[in-house]
């Protein structure tokens, strides 16, 4: 379903983590309600990621000089952010409990927590110049529901929540609404590359585990990136003027 041209209309948005995956799916289905804006991300997005007339800006979101210099690059090119999409993260190996490392337990951190955090403190500071906006944060189911074999990306979603939901209440008042997007299982070529991966090491082949995954929800099967595209947009838009300090799953139902 093609988003409605009008929602963004005039818009100028930022979506970092967008040159593959859920955040080019999110730029994609922004630009096509009317957004201009740009794609952040740490490598050079491709030419197909990057929706016409928006930039392509590499940038660290770790680092805060580079994430700054992002949201200054932005404001020249296109003006200040309307709505920003924090959605650059990572996944780690699957690991049992007792062989966590804490480097790998930190780098984690540093992109899933740290990244959203000076992403959405630098969005609100731009934010708050007029008093208007809307950031949009890409949780995941692990934001209210454990895993086994990640704990360490699960301890971060939960981080990014209670983000969220402080934030929300510190600049509502400023007219910033501040969301987070819940996806499950997203058959992107990242997962697949992790169910790959996985599958080597005895674990079910690529498409019995997205099947697997897709039973256990109430619609029988795994969502679209178009789908948490469409979620992300709600967020952004007027739709969900109302709408702040909240997660929206989006996972077919996983009950």
């Amino acid at each position: 379903m093609s988003p409605t041209p009008s929602l963004l209309e005039g818009k100028v948005a930022l979506v970092t983590g967008g040159a593959a995956g859920l955040g080019a799916a999110i730029a994609g289905t922004f630009a096509g309600a009317g957004a201009r804006g740009a794609v952040v991300d740490l490598v050079e997005p491709p030419a197909k990621a990057v929706p016409d007339g928006w930039a392509a800006i590499t940038a660290d979101v770790r680092d805060e000089a580079s994430i700054s210099r992002a949201f200054a690059q932005v404001g020249a090119l296109a003006g200040i952010p309307d709505v920003v999409v924090a959605n650059a993260g990572v996944v780690p190996r699957w690991t049992a409990t007792e062989e966590i490392d804490p480097a790998d337990w930190d780098a984690v951190f540093a992109v899933n927590t740290r990244g959203v955090m000076l992403t959405v403190r630098e969005a609100v500071r731009v934010m708050r110049r007029r008093r208007a906006g809307s950031i949009v944060v890409m949780s995941s189911l692990n934001g209210w529901k454990g895993d086994p074999h990640i704990a360490s990306y699960v301890a971060s979603k939960h981080a990014v929540v209670g983000l969220v939901r402080s934030v929300a209440l510190d600049v509502g008042r400023d007219n910033i609404r501040v969301n987070a997007v819940g996806p499950g299982p997203v058959p992107t070529d990242a997962l697949r590359a992790r169910m790959a991966s996985r599958a080597s090491r005895g674990e079910p082949p690529v498409e019995e585990a997205l099947r697997l995954a897709g039973a256990a929800t109430a619609l029988g099967r795994v969502v679209t990136p178009e789908e948490v595209a469409s979620a992300a947009l709600f967020l952004a838009s007027d739709l969900a003027s109302g709408v702040t300090g909240q997660l929206i799953a989006v996972d077919a139902g996983v009950l």
